[in-house]
């Protein structure tokens, strides 16, 4: 195995200040990319970075050359990724939104804590959506003995939630919650419509170490009826090869009489009936690569970053690294084959190939802002500090857009909203 040994690359800070343009095209508020407060970029070996203009939308999410942003009570869409924002609407609670994505027929699909919306006119009007739960029925979120806790319901890790099946776009993700905002439910969400109906395609059952203090455990949140339980969803993604989606999920061995919470879940969807059917892989505790993040398939293999930490005695070490194997060897520790191996735990991953971004976990890498990169799926790394940036983690790292950048959220204290950083490739040789 080649590897490239870490180093640091020179960096250069650079302030693009200009005049605050007015009012354009027909009184649509437009908000450019070059405006003051640009912030920060430079270059490695490997990639160009960027971090988005601090007084511009925040950039959510992008797909093509449009980008979703949000900011001060307004919801924005740019075609032209994010130099101007002619698309808006009023959204009061924007600062609390956690999740978007956008389809392939243009509409957007955008959540906070507690509810989910669409538009389908580029944020003319939007319209909130009621999830249907795994019997057809409307999910209601509880209402939280604490108002400042509703719990995060649709905030997701991975950037990638569109995956083509069988010539069809279907949208899906799970729920990375009860880290804070309170006890939620963990569920796996999908839409077949281009975001028009949202249901459930797995609900994970009632873990008590994850509910609200003092609550009746007849009105615990989760699935009564599932005994396999976890804390949330670090990633879903599907296999076109095998026609089949993987979910994988933590926390921990609580020894709490639930068992582990580690999961890798297999589901294969009908159409037809609209129905899964989902069976555990494998469940393992929190110090193994099982305990995983950022699930890529590429040439039918899949591609995972582990998270492991937690207990472990004294002779044991932590079972870290980047992994690869077939499917049905993910079980068999014994066929994976580690591509690099991680010192600290790795929450998340995006593989477009032949790149792959993997944000390093601020909270417990060194690195400030800590980026591992392959320009070749795997064979040489570059192990790179953008220390201008703070301690940062970054997650929802997004595809290329169509001028080839790379998008992720940088997280302060990793749940804490910070800069939108893009990274672009430099061209392989």
């Amino acid at each position: 195995m080649k590897m490239k040994h870490p180093f640091r690359s020179p960096r250069n800070e650079i302030i693009v200040a200009f005049a605050v343009l007015g009012f354009l095209l027909l009184s649509h508020t437009v908000l450019r990319a070059d405006a003051p407060g640009a912030g920060k970029s430079g270059e490695t070996e490997h990639f160009w970075y960027r971090a988005a203009p601090a007084d511009a939308p925040y950039i959510d999410t992008q797909r093509g050359s449009k980008a979703f942003g949000f900011k001060e009570g307004k919801v924005f869409l740019s075609e032209d990724n994010g130099k101007t924002w002619p698309n808006s609407a009023e959204f009061a609670d924007s600062e609390n939104i956690m999740f978007s994505c956008i389809l392939g027929n243009g509409n957007i699909v955008f959540a906070t804590l507690t509810k989910i919306y669409l538009s389908t006119d580029n944020l003319k009007s939007y319209k909130e959506i009621i999830v249907k739960d795994r019997k057809g029925k409307g999910f209601v979120p509880h209402t939280p003995k604490d108002p400042a806790k509703p719990g995060s319901h649709f905030y997701s890790l991975d950037g990638i939630h569109t995956h083509m099946v069988e010539g069809k776009e279907i949208m899906i993700w799970g729920n990375y919650c009860n880290v804070r905002h309170g006890a939620v439910p963990v569920n796996v969400f999908y839409s077949t419509d281009q975001g028009e109906t949202i249901k459930m395609a797995y609900s994970f059952g009632r873990n008590s170490a994850f509910q609200e203090k003092d609550a009746d455990p007849a009105d615990y949140v989760g699935d009564p009826g599932n005994k396999i339980v976890c804390r949330h969803i670090h990633s879903v993604t599907y296999n076109k090869a095998e026609n089949a989606f993987y979910a994988c999920s933590g926390d921990i061995d609580r020894k709490n009489g639930h068992g582990m919470e580690c999961h890798w879940l297999r589901g294969l969807y009908d159409r037809a009936a609209d129905s899964w059917k989902w069976k555990v892989v494998v469940s393992a505790d929190a110090n193994s690569r099982f305990k995983t993040g950022g699930l890529n398939f590429v040439d039918n293999k899949v591609y995972w970053v582990a998270d492991a930490n937690g207990p472990k005695t004294i002779r044991e070490t932590y079972d870290r690294g980047v992994f690869r194997c077939a499917p049905g060897d993910i079980p068999n520790k014994e066929e994976h084959e580690m591509i690099y191996p991680a010192k600290y735990e790795i929450a998340g991953m995006t593989i477009e190939p032949p790149f792959i971004v993997i944000p390093k976990y601020g909270n417990a890498d060194p690195a400030d802002c800590g980026i591992l990169f392959s320009a070749d799926l795997g064979k040489t790394w570059g192990h790179y500090d953008l220390k201008e940036f703070g301690d940062r983690s970054g997650v929802r790292v997004n595809p290329r857009n169509s001028e080839g950048w790379f998008r992720m959220c940088l997280r302060e204290k990793w749940m804490n909203r910070a800069e939108v950083l893009f990274v672009k490739p430099k061209p392989t040789k």
